[in-house]
């Protein structure tokens, strides 16, 4: 008979909480490392992208095929002892939850001060050393990307830092984020607000590619 599934009741579990265990996998992980579903109140399995919900939670590694396995097996009614419903296309429905979180956290970004745009201005951010992240949208021209891309590399790997470049939403995304029109490219600035859009980031780039978080993936493509 399959193992019956750990039951957290722990909603706050974050950095430095005791490992989890995916449902499906069985292998215990850091609770940044997997994604969290709780029942909501019309019976339904949600993701708490957050860990801040109330009830009983289920574990499970936080990439897209094993969201789907879970769902295939059962594993969410088995884990719960209840007949909860559980949306077929729920790896689809936590993707656009991940990118709603990374397109709130550089409006964050944007708020901080931290946010640059505009092709010349980006590029003398990046000449002088400022710039922290690159964000294009994902339906911007591969010339005007490239160029803003060699110079950040270039810059970074001089300052032995990473530089990490983001492509995750288009460009109507990018300019609802920010409350500007025809946003092709920005430029985040070092700040704990650019730290948490890095982190969001990093979060799809995992849960599309299948990359566990303590393989240090970056977020960029």
């Amino acid at each position: 008979m399959e193992r019956q599934a750990q039951i957290d009741d722990s909603a706050g579990a974050g950095q430095g909480s005791p490992l989890r265990t995916c449902v499906v996998s069985r292998v215990k992980r850091a609770p940044e490392e997997l994604i969290r579903f709780v029942v909501d109140p019309e019976g339904r399995v949600v993701a708490d992208l957050g860990r801040r919900l109330p009830g009983r939670g289920v574990w499970v590694t936080a990439e897209r095929s094993t969201v789907a396995e879970a769902v295939k097996r059962n594993a969410f009614v088995k884990s719960f002892r209840s007949r909860v419903v559980v949306p077929a296309d729920l790896p689809h429905q936590i993707e656009r939850l991940l990118l709603r979180r990374v397109a709130d956290a550089l409006s964050l970004s944007n708020k901080a001060g931290l946010v640059t745009t505009g092709f010349t201005r980006i590029e003398a951010a990046l000449g002088g050393g400022a710039v922290a992240a690159l964000v294009h949208g994902t339906d911007a021209a591969e010339d005007g990307a490239g160029k803003l891309d060699r110079i950040f590399r270039a810059v970074a790997r001089d300052a032995g830092r990473p530089a990490p470049i983001i492509r995750l939403l288009n460009v109507e995304e990018l300019s609802l984020a920010l409350g500007r029109s025809n946003v092709v490219h920005a430029a985040l600035s070092a700040g704990g607000a650019t730290n948490k859009f890095l982190n969001e980031a990093s979060r799809v780039v995992r849960f599309r590619s299948d990359t566990p978080a303590s393989s240090g993936e970056s977020a960029a493509p």
